[in-house]
């Protein structure tokens, strides 16, 4: 009987091992799995199931051909929003190379407003949501049952009690605290709840079966009407209002996009709910100008879903345009071999490179892991500097002063090839210079990391980070 477990479970790990390869999207993280697969089946195997894929296929079917209405709703946003396409010179980072990756073309028309920390984001929400009169669309990775929590699910049900539409859709692995309290009152005042889960099958049932938890929707959107929106880095709890004292002060960002790009956070927010729900509401799809501006703005979703990994190719695509300066902010600051070898060319061909970090982590293995490519780096030029205010939680990026992101991608494995984030990327020069003086304030709270410092710590903790920097794949 023994011997028969043993066979099996080698049999698994083997036949595991192929599906690993053929699924191979980090040379580094497939390795690994195919050597624990082999050699220690019998946890390698379970957990491969649990945390090692990374692609979601079942999303991929969804999208590509479960339902020939989502087709004809993607085709036609597309085919609508074509007579909006901004007229803007390729020399402008590439706009070819991310409008295909966007699958839509950067749109003109709109206003943006970039949002600084809690107070600011909340307070535009709460009032966007106030003023919506058909329907409104929330999506977000973490929402607690806390202050916060409560008065973004009163908004929510106000605007259902005057009879407009509320859809809310939550991860289900980030917001695991959130009770079924919370979410059964907002049902019982006509909000339509779904989670966001990593098989459909699962969708009505009450239990959490632990399965595929390696897939995250980290996206944040709100959509009012589909004419205006908002996405960024901040979630629904008192924490990032910096009011939790173990953490402290929280430094985030979100962007107001009002205008046309606004449908494009609606398309990302469908395909979600379409995967959660089997449903497809009716929106508003007509693009609508903004009075207040004519900025060209893209929305670019991206996730594991993806033909091709959309958030590093949109990140190594802004290093390689860069020609004067690449400023970059990333609370979880672990890139690849790759990334790291493009932000140090970038570096030695005379770019103004800036990496803005935390000084403190939430997760101190992601610590220990940036600090193991941080020397490297800085040897070559870049500035690393830890952001001591606070903890740094913005996702943003500027590029010379033609273009500037702003989203919920981080600079490390679990963004790019694992989790469903969403990127704005801003190419009028006003807005980027907006985010560029962001990014100037916030340098003037944080200290570069030197050579000298870097060199002086122990070989103990030199040692710690590599093996950090090993477990990359997983982080």
């Amino acid at each position: 009987m023994l011997i028969t477990f043993v066979a099996v479970c080698h049999l698994l790990g083997a036949a595991t091992a192929v599906s690993a390869l053929m699924a191979a999207r980090s040379a580094q993280g497939t390795v690994a799995w195919i050597l624990a697969l082999l050699l220690v089946p019998y946890l390698a195997v379970p957990a491969y199931w649990t945390i090692g894929s990374v692609r979601f296929e079942g999303y991929v079917s969804a999208r590509r051909g479960g339902d020939s209405r989502l087709r004809r709703s993607l085709r036609g946003v597309a085919e609508r929003a074509e007579p909006f396409r901004a007229s803007l010179p390729e020399t402008r980072g590439g706009i070819q190379a991310v409008e295909r990756l966007a699958r839509m073309p950067v749109l003109t028309g709109n206003d943006t407003r970039l949002l600084v920390d809690g107070e600011a984001t909340f307070q535009s929400i709460f009032q966007g949501i106030e003023e919506a009169r058909d329907y409104v669309l929330a999506q977000f990775y973490t929402i607690r049952d806390d202050d916060l929590g409560r008065r973004f699910q009163e908004a929510l049900i106000r605007k259902a009690r005057e009879g407009v539409e509320v859809r809310l859709l939550y991860d289900w692995i980030g917001s695991h605290r959130l009770p079924d309290a919370y979410v059964d009152r907002l049902r019982e005042e006509g909000v339509d709840v779904a989670a966001f889960r990593s098989s459909r099958a699962m969708i009505r049932r009450r239990f959490r079966p632990r399965i595929q938890i390696n897939f995250r929707n980290h996206r944040k959107i709100v959509v009012a009407d589909g004419r205006v929106g908002w996405l960024g880095g901040l979630n629904v709890s008192d924490a990032y209002l910096g009011l939790d004292p173990e953490i402290g002060p929280w430094r985030d960002t979100h962007l107001r996009v009002r205008g046309p790009a606004a449908l494009g956070l609606q398309l990302s927010f469908l395909e979600d709910w379409h995967w959660s729900t089997g449903e497809l509401p009716r929106l508003d799809w007509q693009p609508r100008i903004s009075p207040d501006g004519d900025e060209p703005v893209l929305i670019l979703p991206s996730g594991p879903a993806d033909p091709v990994e959309s958030a590093s190719l949109m990140v190594h695509h802004a290093i390689h345009s860069a020609r004067a300066r690449l400023w970059i902010a990333s609370p979880y600051f672990v890139p690849d071999e790759g990334l790291v070898a493009a932000l140090k060319l970038a570096a030695l061909r005379g770019v103004d490179v800036r990496i803005l970090v935390p000084e403190k982590a939430d997760v101190p293995l992601v610590r220990l892991a940036k600090m193991a490519v941080v020397e490297p780096l800085v040897e070559v030029g870049v500035t690393v500097l830890q952001y001591n205010a606070g903890f740094l939680h913005t996702k943003a990026f500027v590029v010379d002063d033609r273009a500037a992101g702003v989203g919920t991608v981080n600079l490390d494995n679990r963004s790019f090839r694992l989790n469903f984030e969403i990127t704005a990327l801003l190419m009028d020069e006003g807005a980027v210079a907006r985010v560029a003086e962001m990014f100037e304030g916030d340098f003037h709270r944080a200290e570069p990391l030197t050579l000298e410092e870097l060199a002086g710590r122990s070989v103990w903790s030199q040692a710690a980070s590599r093996a950090a920097y090993l477990l990359a794949p997983l982080l």
